[in-house]
């Protein structure tokens, strides 16, 4: 079985060559989303954290819409903090807000030097159909 290569229309453009998701056996690994905007890639960055962890996660929202599939498909995300002691509590705050109560998704949260566009926050995740 050969992976497929999804390219969503309604999520931001990619900032470098990758797919925004790749599928195979059912299971969806998507890349790693950043907090730009969808409509205008060119767009400033939301200010702080909390911002930046909410456009990354309903642009992860729209790359899952674009398969079908939501956040309640999701089994594991990863998540990269450029400031992690000053932003990882607020980073958290908002990030739960995206799910039911008792049906989080396996997680890694690491502290990373820099990411691309000078964001805040990267977040990617992997996803299975029903």
């Amino acid at each position: 079985m050969l992976p497929i290569h999804h390219m969503i229309d309604q999520a931001p453009e990619p900032v470098a060559p990758f797919s925004h998701a790749v599928e195979i056996d059912g299971w969806i690994f998507v890349t790693g989303q950043m907090p730009t905007a969808p409509d205008d890639p060119d767009a400033p960055l939301p200010d702080g954290i909390e911002a930046q962890t909410e456009r990354v996660m309903e642009n992860l929202k729209l790359v899952l819409a674009g398969l079908g599939l939501g956040l309640e498909n999701v089994t594991f995300m990863r998540v990269y903090l450029t400031e992690f002691k000053r932003d990882y509590q607020a980073m958290n705050e908002t990030y739960k807000k995206f799910f039911n109560e008792g049906k989080l998704p396996g997680r890694t949260c690491v502290g990373v030097s820099g990411l691309a566009v000078d964001a805040l926050v990267e977040i990617d995740l992997v996803a299975r159909r029903p």
